[in-house]
């Protein structure tokens, strides 16, 4: 049996030395036929591509860009959590320039408008004030009660009006913190 199998494979090796294997397509509407089989994958191309335009635009719409440099303050969702569009994920404190919302007397406010300048005091150490320049931004159109947190100097006064005052930080103002206001252009009328 093995002498058998060994004069096989002598006569077709033999036989396969010198010889040339070619494959000749015998029909060429088969050429065309493949062009017409493919043309179903490939007119599917273009709206693949615009699919993943749409895609990579709605991705790049996923990621959050803030407005501002600050502290988060509030943290409305975690990561990974699925939240509505217009939802809020966060809120932010700008850090950097605070506001000071102070109230005045129906006595104080003739004398002071929008953009004037003021002094802002808080305290420090050892019973002292640090001192802060803020600009008035805000005056309330109108009158309200007197917060319960507020003490006035004037206890006859029921109503006072809201203001509020930018002051620049340089890191010891805190988000909370009481503060007192002189105004400058009183302050040079006395």
């Amino acid at each position: 049996m093995i002498s058998m199998v060994r004069s096989i494979y002598y006569q077709t090796n033999s036989c396969c030395t010198g010889a040339k294997i070619s494959y000749k397509c015998p029909d060429p509407s088969r050429k065309r036929n493949r062009k017409h089989q493919n043309k179903g994958i490939t007119s599917e191309i273009d709206p693949m591509k615009k699919k993943i335009a749409i895609l990579d635009d709605q991705l790049q719409k996923t990621t959050t860009i803030n407005p501002i440099d600050g502290n988060m303050i509030t943290k409305y969702a975690n990561a990974g959590e699925l939240v509505a569009m217009g939802k809020p994920l966060y809120k932010l404190a700008n850090m950097d320039e605070m506001t000071l919302r102070a109230y005045v007397t129906g006595d104080q406010l003739p004398t002071i408008k929008t953009n004037d300048k003021v002094q802002v005091y808080i305290d420090d150490a050892d019973g002292k004030y640090k001192q802060y320049d803020g600009t008035i931004t805000w005056i309330s159109p109108e009158a309200e009660f007197t917060p319960k947190t507020i003490q006035t100097k004037n206890e006859r006064s029921n109503l006072v009006y809201a203001i509020k005052i930018k002051v620049k930080n340089d890191g010891y103002l805190k988000i909370g913190m009481y503060g007192e206001v002189t105004f400058e252009k009183a302050a040079a009328a006395k």
